[in-house]
């Protein structure tokens, strides 16, 4: 049985096994992309796109976690100046900082390996204009649109607080903004960088705040069994649709970008949209499902490292580009031969064992390593009496 600690005094080890799962597809879909368009000619090409599709549900999942935490830890606190003042001072510390540090590392590092000035006026305002956009660098942007909900959270507390029946509409309104954001942008306007905006992913912030306030009810009902043979059966129904969904709509959205990447079939954008949004939101919903599980059946040495690889998430979400940037630009390609094969599984493996091990080593060795990559756990020690409770870990985000 694992050896995590389980829930007391609020704290979650479940959350660390649920971005664990989400950095894992995170490194996939970074892996697989190069072979979506080098390995078209293959006969492996429908097993490239679907790593690629299928596992787009990471950084979703860390907007709904995000969110989660912040309403799980905060709906019960009384706001004041003292809350709103120690939140924000978290957030510069443990998020803001360490975004501005990459950004600066990858704005480098590109204008290097083009062979642009680094230090002149014109790169010093573009990356200003990067910085300030979340376009430093590919996977910035997460990081970008999460610091926008912030600056929304303490609003959207103090309401759910005043009027309590607000929360039984967060879902709806979460969909009901995201989905008006994409029809005005899509028939009205068109804004630059849609992605960049927190409204492009409404309805994971919705989703994860709803479920973080109304977690104990969801943890008794849905994620845990219960010894009534009725509500057992229920269970099982529940989590068998919700698995289902997930699993058909990914099929779909595989399937569509499989079609247009390789026969060049146009399809409406709103189905790349509609698929996408909801294979994110079952699939969300079916990981931590998957992490109860986990948590309760797997052997510690499987769960162990699993919830080690949660804790160290946001690091390893910021720097694992790094790792690949090197590997892409230094190790050979072999086209479509069976070689290239191990390219791209070699990928994979050191985005994740690179990244992994320096932000271990930085969170033992180097002081101060919150400035790279957010508030980590301290030593080996500490990792086996965590989790964190969820207040104090803003690095929950990636």
């Amino acid at each position: 049985m694992a050896t995590i600690p389980k829930d007391e005094n609020g704290k979650i080890p479940e959350l660390q096994l649920v971005r664990a799962m989400a950095i894992i597809c995170v490194l996939s879909v970074h892996a697989s992309a190069s072979a979506t368009v080098a390995m078209k000619e293959s006969g492996y090409y429908y097993f490239y796109n679907f790593i690629n599709i299928f596992m787009k549900i990471g950084t979703p999942t860390f907007i709904l976690l995000s969110s989660f935490v912040l309403f799980y830890s905060y709906y019960s606190r009384p706001i004041d100046i003292k809350l709103i003042a120690g939140f924000y001072k978290k957030r510069l510390l443990y998020i803001m900082i360490p975004y501005v540090v990459f950004s600066a590392v990858y704005f480098l590092l590109t204008q290097r390996y083009g062979h642009h000035p680094i230090l002149s006026r014109e790169s010093l305002l573009l990356f200003g204009q990067k910085l300030i956009a979340g376009k430093a660098f590919a996977h910035l942007y997460f990081v970008f649109i999460s610091i926008q909900f912030y600056l929304l959270f303490p609003l959207l507390l103090a309401a759910v607080q005043r009027w309590k029946a607000i929360a039984r509409w967060l879902v709806p309104l979460g969909f009901a903004v995201q989905w008006g954001f994409v029809l005005l942008n899509k028939y009205a306007w068109q804004v630059p960088d849609k992605g960049s905006w927190s409204l492009s992913y409404f309805s994971f912030f919705m989703l994860g705040a709803a479920m973080g306030i109304y977690y104990p009810k969801i943890k008794n009902g849905l994620l845990n069994r219960n010894n009534q043979k009725r509500k057992v059966r229920a269970y099982r129904i529940g989590w068998s649709v919700i698995w289902s969904v997930w699993l058909m709509l990914s099929m779909a959205h595989v399937t569509i970008y499989f079609n247009a990447r390789s026969y060049g079939t146009r399809y409406d954008s709103l189905w790349y949209e509609l698929l996408w949004n909801f294979q994110c939101v079952f699939a969300a919903l079916a990981l931590f499902q998957a992490a109860f599980f986990i948590q309760k059946y797997w052997p510690g040495f499987v769960s162990r490292p699993l919830h080690r690889l949660g804790q160290y998430s946001f690091g390893i979400y910021l720097i694992h580009l790094l790792f690949l940037l090197f590997y892409d630009r230094y190790m050979p390609g072999f086209g479509i031969s069976w070689p290239s094969h191990f390219r791209y599984l070699g990928s994979w493996l050191v985005m994740l064992g690179a990244s992994w091990a320096t932000v271990e080593l930085a969170a033992r060795f180097v002081p101060f390593a919150w400035i790279g990559f957010g508030n980590l756990p301290r030593s080996a020690e500490a990792s086996r009496h965590f989790p964190q409770t969820p207040t104090i870990q803003p690095h929950s985000v990636p």
